[in-house]
């Protein structure tokens, strides 16, 4: 088990193609052995899970497993089998197999590694190493099987496990950080025919902002928030926005009924904070998109890798949760059509605002076109906005003066 840690140095050497030989007699696999590891999983704890990969991945006649599950802020690989060393996300071939979302075959003490992605969904999750003596592609084949199984586990045990988020994280989280990241949903949500997907930083001390976002059937619903103030009381005013939000959207309340519910309880719960912020629905079979504008940036559409200025653009609404003689009127909601591969861009003042040592502003240009430049090099949005946040972070020499947030949504639907 030992090889976690000697795949991250320097000087592994990849394989393009792994061999595919015929599936000879260590092809078959004893069923009721991993029936009974199947049956086992759903009752392992979630510090049982790195003995229990090894156990499957011996009756799918691999050698060896290990889990690597990425930390908080996407910088690292973290092993959960504990006496292992984390391995970098941006230099090593777990790292690449995480980044690019596809397997990664590397030679080792005269067998291969295997690195397979674990993806839920949209949401890259980490990276599972499997090793065996040879590949073929039956080993292969199960490879992605048993990463897929793993995937599913690491889902459905992480929404109750305090060990596997003590496992992703690497320095203490701040009281308001820790309340407001219980509401967060996952980096990347998506379907077939749309992906949203978002980053917030400083991530163990973030206060005010904060982003959701849902599919339900084919909508896509979106929101990002920046509350007044820097303290637990404003991460309670965006908590309260968030959980009226979803009351209303859960209920099936369309944009209009969803702003009203937040205005509202807002000014009931928390009546001495506002918040701004931008809700969006977008019907992913038809790409028609709704959004409400309250005191926000306006969001930003992206087309054919250039700004389309002023789409998005909308009359000024008050900020939510504004009570008595401030109160809005009815809410103005505004609508267009995306055409297919349009990009969606919503993000907090933190980002543009973010300044070098010489008090230069990281700036809108710069923010949109590293967006444009890294999606046309093809890197998938999660990854965009994983080394945007992180040329943030370094601009600010991992300081950040305000909490950064961004959500991007994509429509892509199939082309038949």
């Amino acid at each position: 088990m030992g090889f976690g840690v000697r795949l991250g140095a320097e000087g592994v050497i990849p394989v393009s193609d792994p061999p595919h030989a015929s599936a000879g007699p260590d092809a078959a696999i004893d069923e009721s052995r991993l029936e009974e590891l199947i049956i086992e999983a759903q009752t392992a704890l979630p510090f049982e899970l790195p003995g229990l990969a090894n156990r499957c991945a011996a009756a799918l006649g691999l050698d060896s497993a290990l889990i690597y599950l990425v930390d908080l802020q996407q910088q690292l690989l973290i092993s959960l089998d504990e006496a292992l060393e984390p391995l970098p996300v941006d230099c090593s071939s777990a790292g690449w197999a995480y980044r690019t979302v596809s397997p990664r075959v590397v030679e080792s003490d005269g067998g291969v590694v295997v690195w397979m992605p674990l993806v839920d969904g949209a949401e890259r999750l980490g990276v599972l190493a499997l090793r065996t003596t040879a590949l073929d592609g039956v080993r292969m084949r199960r490879s992605r099987m048993l990463a897929h199984l793993f995937a599913m586990l690491i889902t459905s045990k992480r929404t109750y496990s305090d060990w596997l988020a003590a496992r992703t994280r690497t320095t203490t989280m701040r009281l308001p950080a820790e309340m407001l990241r219980a509401f967060l949903p996952p980096h990347t949500v998506g379907s077939r025919r749309c992906v949203s997907t978002a980053v917030l930083e400083p991530a163990y001390k973030i206060a005010g902002d904060a982003f959701d976002h849902s599919v339900v059937k084919n909508i896509l619903h979106t929101m990002i928030l920046d509350s007044m103030g820097h303290d637990l009381a404003a991460g309670l005013a965006t908590s309260v926005v968030m959980a009226a939000a979803r009351t209303s959207r859960r209920g099936g309340g369309d944009l209009t009924d969803i702003v009203n519910c937040v205005d509202q309880s807002l000014a009931r719960w928390r009546p001495d904070h506002f918040c701004t912020g931008v809700l969006c629905r977008l019907d992913a079979e038809t790409g028609v998109l709704h959004w409400v504008n309250c005191g926000h940036p306006p969001p930003l559409l992206i087309r054919a890798e250039q700004v389309v200025h002023g789409v998005l653009d909308s009359p000024p609404q008050p900020p939510f949760g504004l009570a008595g003689p401030f109160a809005p009127g009815a809410r103005e909601v505004h609508e267009t059509t995306l055409r297919r591969g349009d990009q969606v861009l919503l993000y907090t003042d933190g980002v543009v605002e973010a300044r070098d040592a010489n008090g230069v502003e990281f700036g809108l240009d710069r923010f949109t076109d590293f967006i444009i430049r890294s999606s046309a090099a093809g890197q998938r949005p999660a990854e965009v906005l994983r080394l945007l946040i992180d040329a943030i972070l370094d601009r600010q020499r991992n300081q950040l003066r305000d909490d950064a947030t961004i959500l991007l949504f994509e429509w892509r639907p199939q082309v038949h």
